[in-house]
């Protein structure tokens, strides 16, 4: 009892948990310290290891849950009736801003991975995994700077301008001009109203100012649906020229330091990830600059759109990691009916079954960021991150939906207020699947991506093959997508089950991952329930041996 709080006279509080803070997300998370080993360079561990106190900190969870209750306020006009167009967040938002710039989250892969010439991209994502824990709302801003990078280098004036910018580990908060700041962060601004993900169905125009090409300065008009964390210094959005859709660098500010015409209309009242503002915008005469040739947008864009998907599944899986702990965490501290929660034997099936789910999503997300750090001198793993991306994407980003819920039910009435953190993981829980391509985009990118790139495909079988033998259902189903993809030319007439095949796809890849690389009693109960047809449509409705008690303690130590 807290020596603030009253003594009870009407009844005794007790068989209630402890507040689950101050812990260490890497080193209690046994998945992710041995996939880190596994798939990157020694250097990226201590980075990891200085982070998870961070996150599991009492402060910085106190932050995630103002900065989420307190969300961003549009500010359009300043008090003498000037337009300004800039959004007001609470001062946790900036405190974990700050918090995750310093440890480099968004530049990593640029600075010392670019060094060390490898893990960089691992580093990246698996401290956007833990920061996922800490608040996922901030992640967007910090995964668009990260992925605007290989964009900008398209035009390496742009580049040589604003990429040390980026890689600047002072957050800056500040509304100025980026070259009066200690860093920049980017946004981006694709999809319109009548188009969605449709971004070839978009009306804004670009007219050159002067000269027209690459790198030279535009005025955009038009507007943009969604545009995430406004306040971000430059945006890559896309405009129609004469040549067809292109990629453009809007700034905030400016060459002569004076205000870009960019028009925030309204913030978006979204269900979660309410932190982040995201936003409809206007372009009227805009000043932007051309990244690459006219018409080559989607091609430009799409560099930074493959480096944000990697970020979505690997969030989605630290979304799931949190909310699996919180559920753990409870049901050992909780007792019902003569015994403690998570000593049920119904109780231990469906804590089981989210930690092999947790575990096969950490093993699937590492080994797609791999392939982008190896994919800089091997062609063999940049096809297989042009297979594996889509299919990570809609796989992990799919499930968290329904284990955050899960783990809600497993706190029970408690889990459903909203002094939980399990209702804020819940609402932001969709998100990832939404946002940078939503599920059927992912599966008809993964088809397109196959029937283009043979390469592409015999990468995919070549990581499966690596764990052939291990497990019958396995093999049957390796043999089951050989059979399926036999014929390159026939991708086309799969479009209506491509759901199907990517779900075959990623579960067969998560056991080959599990199976050379977890313990045998977690790569198991994977292959079983999910491969083997042993598993249920619920959580803990399986047929299958799983060794529960083993599989919790892995996921969570006591």
């Amino acid at each position: 009892m807290s020596r603030h709080s009253y003594v009870q006279t009407t009844h005794e509080v007790f068989n209630q948990p402890t507040p689950r803070q101050d812990f260490d997300a890497f080193s209690n998370d046994a998945a992710l310290v041995e996939g880190a080993r596994r798939e990157a360079p020694q250097w990226v561990e201590p980075k990891l290891a200085a982070y998870g106190p961070r996150v599991g900190s009492a402060q910085t969870q106190e932050w995630a849950a103002l900065a989420n209750k307190f969300t961003p306020e549009l500010r359009s006009h300043d008090r003498f009736g000037h337009r300004v167009d800039e959004v007001d967040y609470h001062p946790a938002y900036h405190a974990l801003m700050q918090q995750a710039m310093e440890h480099e989250l968004h530049s990593l892969t640029w600075t010392q991975g670019a060094r060390e010439e490898k893990g960089g991209h691992v580093a990246h994502a698996a401290l956007l995994y833990l920061h996922a824990q800490a608040e996922p709302g901030t992640s967007c801003p910090l995964t668009m700077t990260h992925a605007s990078v290989p964009a900008l280098r398209v035009q390496p004036e742009l580049a040589s301008l604003w990429e040390p910018r980026v890689c600047g580990a002072a957050y800056d908060a500040r509304c100025a001009p980026a070259s009066d700041k200690r860093s920049a962060t980017i946004g981006m601004a694709m999809t319109e109203k009548q188009g969605g993900s449709d971004v070839r169905a978009n009306t804004t125009r670009a007219q050159p100012i002067d000269l027209a090409g690459p790198g030279k300065s535009y005025e955009l008009s038009g507007h943009k649906w969604f545009c995430s964390a406004p306040m971000s210094d430059a945006f890559l959005t896309l405009a129609q020229t004469h040549h067809g859709l292109s990629c453009f660098l809007v700034p905030r500010f400016l060459p002569d330091g004076t205000r870009n015409r960019f028009l925030i209309q309204r913030l978006k009242n979204k269900l979660g990830n309410r932190s982040n503002a995201s936003s409809e915008i206007e372009y009227d005469r805009t000043f932007a600059q051309l990244v690459g040739e006219e018409g080559r947008g989607v091609p430009t864009i799409i560099q930074m759109v493959a480096q944000t998907r990697v970020d979505c599944a690997a969030g989605s899986a630290g979304l799931m990691r949190q909310a699996l702990c919180e559920a753990i965490h409870h049901t050992r501290e909780r007792s019902a009916f003569g015994r403690r929660l998570v000593e049920q034997p119904l109780m231990q099936s469906v804590l089981a079954d989210m930690c092999l789910e947790v575990e096969a999503a950490t093993a699937l997300f590492l080994r797609v960021a791999r392939s982008y750090d190896d994919g800089r001198t091997d062609e063999h793993e940049r096809a297989f991150a042009r297979a594996a991306t889509p299919i990570a994407k809609y796989w992990v980003t799919h499930r968290a939906p329904r284990l955050t819920f899960e783990a809600m039910e497993c706190l029970g009435g408690a889990g459903y207020v909203e002094e939980s953190v399990l209702p804020r993981l819940y609402r932001e829980a969709p998100v990832n699947s939404i946002w940078e391509g939503s599920g059927n985009v992912q599966c008809l990118d993964m088809l397109r991506a196959l029937a283009r790139d043979p390469a592409a495909l015999e990468a995919l079988f070549d990581e499966l093959e690596q764990a052939r033998g291990a497990e019958r259902a396995l093999d049957a189903a390796i043999h089951e997508l050989k059979h399926r993809f036999g014929d390159v030319e026939q991708l086309s007439s799969l479009e209506a089950r491509a759901r199907q095949l990517v779900e075959r796809f990623a579960t067969a890849l998560c056991a080959s991952l599990l199976f050379r690389h977890a313990p045998e009693f977690v790569a198991q109960g994977y292959g079983e329930t999910r491969v083997g047809g042993q598993g249920g449509a619920e959580y803990g409705a399986f047929s299958a041996q799983l060794e529960s008690a083993k599989l919790i303690a892995r996921a969570l130590p006591a």
